[in-house]
């Protein structure tokens, strides 16, 4: 039993980098984007759920938000650095979907990988290590929230959504985004409540971030594979 109890986070960890080497992150299925594709005028209700159903199926914000919260015990820091993050991914989809500007989306992608693997360094004391002073955190937080937004962004505008309703829709989006985080993050909090509690905890961490790491590597390198062959 407590073999299993030690193998089990690694587990999980290959399990997910194999879905994250065969999926394409912010991805929208063929279906969404034919709704987006056609629709015309404000409809918050349909916007609110594909902003939600982004959130809790985007295994990249999923991985990031993981590695944020999971060294943080306190209500008040965890509401700290959720809402940076929310406030820099709200900034940059709104800004860049409404200003007409985008970046590869495998390149930004990319870079949303290296902040998974960034969060795991700083999880494990690499950075402090290597840089002789402890990175601002929050500040790390903030700027990865633009770039995940600026991701989101730029996939969106691939589908071109009709101008009348634009920003109502895009604030619908944007509300659905925020519903599926706290859905989210109360599952990863109730997981790693119960997961805290295991006198082995600290080693398992140890592990969990490696992998958490390989994860972030694994996806910025399929999203540099895919810019070269595009």
């Amino acid at each position: 039993m407590e073999t299993r109890k030690t193998l089990w986070p690694a587990l999980i960890g290959w399990a997910t980098l194999m879905i994250a080497t065969s999926a394409a992150a912010h991805n929208v299925t063929a279906g969404d984007a034919g709704y987006i594709q056609e629709i015309w005028g404000l409809h918050p209700g349909p916007f609110v759920y594909l902003g939600a159903k982004h959130m809790v199926t985007g295994y990249d914000h999923i991985l990031f938000l993981l590695g944020v919260v999971f060294f943080l015990y306190r209500g008040k820091d965890i509401a700290v650095y959720v809402s940076l993050f929310a406030i820099g991914h709200s900034v940059t989809m709104l800004a860049g979907v409404l200003g007409g500007w985008g970046v590869n989306a495998y390149l930004v992608d990319a870079v949303i990988g290296l902040s998974v693997a960034y969060k795991a360094l700083d999880n494990l004391g690499v950075l402090r290590g290597m840089l002789g002073f402890q990175p601002n955190t929050k500040a790390a937080t903030l700027i990865f929230g633009l770039i995940h937004g600026t991701g989101l962004a730029s996939k969106i505008l691939d589908y071109d959504i009709a101008p009348y309703g634009l920003f109502g829709n895009l604030i619908a989006f944007n509300i659905g985004v925020e519903i599926g985080q706290i859905c989210a993050l109360f599952v990863i909090l109730t997981l790693m409540g119960y997961w805290r509690r295991a006198p082995n905890f600290m080693s398992q961490a140890f592990v969990a971030n490696i992998i958490l790491f390989g994860l972030g590597m694994a996806l910025m390198a399929v999203q540099i594979g895919g810019y070269l062959n595009a």
